[in-house]
């Protein structure tokens, strides 16, 4: 009997350190610019609280344009202001590195646009079936 011809999977360890190297390279990718900017501003002004400021704009920048694609509110960037800010960027990187599946619910105004995927790599994961360029969390008026 010939033995029947399977698809090739990619094992769990391997898509795992793959996000888990696309979630690094976006917490560097930020974090990085942001360190350097603060230097390039207290060098210029001192130190103060723009300097300080300015340490946290480009990560807010960055937890409010990514924020949406990963199931949280854009206005999550303002943690940044009071402490928790890395945390819930670094769970908003780990989301966002999985696109477009997701191992997370969505959000109730999310379900109309999700579906469960059958795909056998990417088993118990949700699927975003409508690519829309607005992610429908913010209003824009």
């Amino acid at each position: 009997m010939p033995a029947e011809a399977t698809a090739p999977r990619v094992a769990p360890d391997r898509t795992r350190r793959l996000r888990l190297i696309r979630t690094v390279a976006l917490l560097v990718g930020v974090v990085v610019p942001s360190l350097i900017l603060r230097e390039l501003i207290e060098f210029r002004f001192g130190r103060g609280p723009v300097a300080d400021l300015s340490a946290v704009a480009v990560p807010m920048a960055a937890t409010a344009w990514l924020a949406p694609y990963a199931s949280y509110r854009r206005r999550d960037a303002l943690l940044w202001l009071v402490g928790p800010g890395l945390y819930f960027f670094a769970v908003i990187a780990w989301r966002v590195a999985l696109l477009p599946y997701r191992d997370w619910s969505p959000r109730p105004e999310e379900k109309t646009r999700m579906r469960w995927s059958r795909d056998p790599e990417h088993a118990g994961t949700w699927l975003l079936t409508e690519p829309a360029g607005d992610t429908g969390h913010t209003s824009s008026r």
